[in-house]
């Protein structure tokens, strides 16, 4: 099936780390005895196990979790960054702490790219520095735990402009197009599809009421918001919102 979608030769070849012993080794033997052709996978990409507690997880087994399971509970972003966090060629231990602390990662990172207006033009901002770093991490064997790293570096230096009151417009753009090569799509579960998009119109329909002194109403829409979990911070900059953790 490989030789008749692939070609007699294959760029990338995937597969556990279980696999390379039988498996891998008699495909090589039969595929390049067959084609006469060396070598026949340019590099191989094997995986580490997932484990749940002392054993692989693993369907034979039994002891799986589903992934609609997970996303009955955990954004897709939450999972990414708990599968991200670990070198594809390490093993890595399923846990809910481990999904907690990735969903609450994936919550900074959504709030950092919630979209903020005005502020003062930044002068000299080194956003390619973040780039290379993140090239840099990805070109080593594809070291997703450091290309993540570098994320987080550029949401703290992001935060930091928003708060002195810098546009941080530009670094939300490289944040975005850096979250997107791994598949990031900084939406959480409860705000899905084009929810944040309505919660900020609402937002500023609040910042209006409270202009013209109509408090009352404002404080309704607060107050429905937070019914559905999503809370409001007003400070100097404006208001900012976030999904509170259910």
């Amino acid at each position: 099936m490989a030789l008749h979608y692939l070609g007699e030769q294959i760029d990338i070849h995937g597969g556990g780390q279980d696999l390379i012993f039988p498996h891998h080794e008699n495909e090589i033997a039969q595929s390049e005895s067959f084609t006469g052709k060396k070598p026949f996978v340019r590099y191989w990409m094997h995986n580490g196990l997932l484990r749940l507690g002392e054993e692989k997880m693993s369907k034979s087994i039994g002891n799986i979790v589903s992934i609609s399971e997970i996303l009955s509970k955990y954004s897709a972003d939450a999972l990414r960054l708990f599968v991200l966090s670990s070198h594809y060629r390490s093993p890595l231990t399923f846990t809910m702490e481990a999904l907690d602390a990735a969903e609450r990662g994936a919550g900074r990172l959504r709030q950092a790219a919630l979209p903020v207006s005005g502020g003062r033009p930044v002068v000299d901002a080194d956003l390619g520095d973040f780039r290379q770093r993140f090239k840099e991490a990805m070109d080593d064997d594809f070291n997703s735990p450091q290309a993540i790293a570098v994320l987080f570096d550029l949401v703290r230096d992001l935060n930091r402009m928003r708060d002195e009151g810098y546009d941080v417009g530009p670094s939300q753009a490289v944040f975005r197009e850096l979250s997107g090569i791994l598949g990031l799509t900084l939406k959480s579960r409860e705000t899905a599809d084009n929810a944040e998009q309505f919660i900020s119109l609402l937002v500023d329909i609040r910042r209006e009421l409270r202009e013209a002194k109509q408090y009352r109403l404002a404080d309704v829409i607060r107050e429905r918001l937070q019914a559905l979990g999503i809370a409001l911070e007003d400070d100097a900059e404006g208001t900012k919102w976030k999904v509170r953790p259910s």
